[in-house]
């Protein structure tokens, strides 16, 4: 499989609908496929629910997005730190849904999806106001809570490098959730730093192969 390779970052995104569920990359800003966010926001869909590990950053990426008033629901492991004042604001304004998932959870449970797992047991938020209203049960004498996949409509991801058909490579802490997130995706989309011809890429440094990648955008120079 090819991924298409777009000319910009709004042709990368035609075609979001409204009331997708859209996985967003990033650990902060490391990783975050910001080109794309800003395209989705030119783009229009809204309606969106958004899963990703924080809540957006001051006012610009995930933030400007939740600023605009497109998205429904977040679904994220740290909806509150000290820049998260968009994010905080709609939420005590009780226009936006959240729903809190501990951060190796949110990243099991959208592996689960891509490996086509239909639910899993585990221990983390037992006994917390993460578990109620699920299922639990004893294994080996240990209390389990059942957790259900996370699966997207669309994954923007951010990455280092491409080839042309698609295989992407990250740089470092910016790997994140991406990999992961380009399983669980029925649309995967990258933005990357650099695309570079087929065979140039040594095979064993791709994360993310190309069969899991639909479209490949280099992200706009920066000033």
């Amino acid at each position: 499989m090819t991924a298409v390779t777009c000319a910009d970052a709004d042709e990368a995104v035609d075609g979001i609908e409204d009331g997708s569920t859209v996985l967003v990359g990033g650990f902060g800003m490391a990783g975050m496929p910001v080109d794309l966010i800003d395209a989705l926001i030119r783009q229009g869909a809204k309606d969106l629910t958004v899963v990703s590990n924080n809540a957006g950053n001051g006012d610009t990426g995930l933030a400007a997005l939740l600023a605009k008033g497109r998205v429904r629901k977040v679904i994220c492991s740290f909806p509150r730190q000290t820049d998260s004042w968009v994010f905080d604001e709609l939420y005590r304004a009780g226009r936006i849904a959240l729903e809190v998932v501990p951060q190796g959870n949110l990243a099991e449970r959208m592996r689960a999806a891509g490996a086509g797992i239909g639910a899993f047991y585990c221990p983390t938020g037992v006994g917390t106001l993460l578990a109620e209203g699920k299922e639990t049960r004893e294994i080996d004498g240990r209390a389990y809570v059942l957790e259900y996949p996370i699966k997207g409509d669309v994954a923007l991801i951010g990455a280092h490098r491409a080839d042309r058909m698609g295989n992407l490579v990250y740089r470092k802490t910016a790997r994140n959730f991406g990999p992961v997130m380009a399983t669980a995706a029925t649309t995967v989309i990258a933005q990357v730093r650099e695309i570079v011809e087929t065979g140039t890429l040594d095979p064993e440094t791709v994360v993310t192969p190309s069969i899991y990648v639909d479209r490949v955008v280099q992200e706009a120079a920066r000033a």
